[in-house]
């Protein structure tokens, strides 16, 4: 179990951490001049060499181990010798963020980014093995990202009634969502007396619709534990997923439409349910695009809170667009 100034350390944002002494190489360099560069430079002096290259602008847009600087001609461009997929921390990351991320990936350093994918400072294995571990020296790279690795599931494995402090707040929303939607329910009384069939189907939409939210904040989840949203990356992700809503709600709108039309042989109410499904798929994949985005930019973990959030969301949109068309049609 992780000590109270171990827990708040796991919690400090990598930015506050990282080191400074590392080295940029412009793309446009050689790589004799980045060598030069390297030789000039008074920084760069830490264990592990990792030179990180960018564009005119200071965009970070690849990485270079020395290894590789070494067995490269001189007068190769580095653009041609780097690795052009970098993975990047984030300045917001926390240091638990980047544990993971060294166990995940397996690389022995991170370079730390800003808003516009500016190097800020660079974050080795040792600093957290050194400030968390206290393994010594001399165990090789796959020994410490297997201590990292457990002493990660220790920090996860909090006491019981921390878990229930710390995730008890959220259910909150999932009972709160679940007396509306039984209000909501309420208030449709009529609608489901014209047709017992709503009723029947009520539980398979309600499951599409969480199943749908459910994908879409994992995909999301796993977008952001790797970048700092902005504005052009959600409009663009919306697009996406507005496409992606589109195209299962009607395959799955068609479908359910078409059994239902088949075992009652009432073609209004198999629209109706067809139609709900298809509007609650959309906004479906819409909460679980949006909820996450926004408690990660309330700095609040998404990893426990947008599902409760997103499904309560979900299930009274859900609610709405079943029995509002439904008592539209019928």
């Amino acid at each position: 179990m992780p000590t109270a100034l171990q827990s708040q350390f796991l919690a400090h944002h990598v930015g506050t951490i990282a080191r400074n002494d590392f080295i940029t190489l412009n793309q446009s360099l050689t790589v004799g001049e980045a060598i030069e560069v390297i030789r000039k430079a008074s920084g760069g002096s830490g264990a592990i060499q990792y030179y990180y290259v960018v564009a005119g602008d200071g965009r970070l847009v690849g990485v270079l181990p020395l290894r590789r600087l070494i067995t490269f001609p001189v007068d190769k461009p580095l653009r041609e010798v780097m690795h052009a997929r970098v993975i990047a921390l984030p300045r917001t990351a926390t240091v638990l963020d980047a544990c993971e991320f060294f166990v995940l990936h397996k690389f022995l350093a991170f370079p730390v980014v800003d808003e516009a994918r500016r190097v800020i400072g660079v974050i080795d294995v040792s600093q957290l093995t050194t400030d968390m571990i206290d393994l010594g020296g001399g165990d090789p790279p796959d020994d410490v990202f297997e201590a990292l690795g457990f002493r990660i599931a220790q920090v996860r494995g909090a006491s019981p009634v921390t878990a229930f402090r710390f995730r008890f707040p959220w259910l909150t929303a999932t009972i709160g969502s679940g007396v509306l939607c039984a209000l909501l329910t309420s208030l449709f009384e009529v609608t489901l007396a014209k047709s017992l069939v709503l009723a029947f189907f009520l539980t398979l939409v309600l499951g599409l619709a969480e199943s749908v939210s459910i994908q879409s904040m994992t995909l999301t989840i796993q977008a952001l534990h790797t970048m700092h949203p902005t504005w052009r990356w959600y409009w663009s992700a919306f697009r996406r997923e507005a496409g992606t809503a589109a195209l299962l709600g009607a395959a799955s709108g068609v479908v359910v439409g078409i059994v239902v039309w088949f075992w009652r042989g009432t073609e209004l109410v198999a629209v109706a349910i067809g139609g709900g499904i298809s509007l609650a798929l959309c906004a479906a994949c819409f909460f679980g695009l949006s909820v996450p985005t926004v408690l990660h930019a309330a700095k609040l973990d998404p990893k426990i809170a947008a599902g409760p959030v997103t499904l309560a969301f979900t299930d009274i949109s859900t609610l709405l667009f079943y029995f509002t068309i439904a008592a539209l049609l019928l």
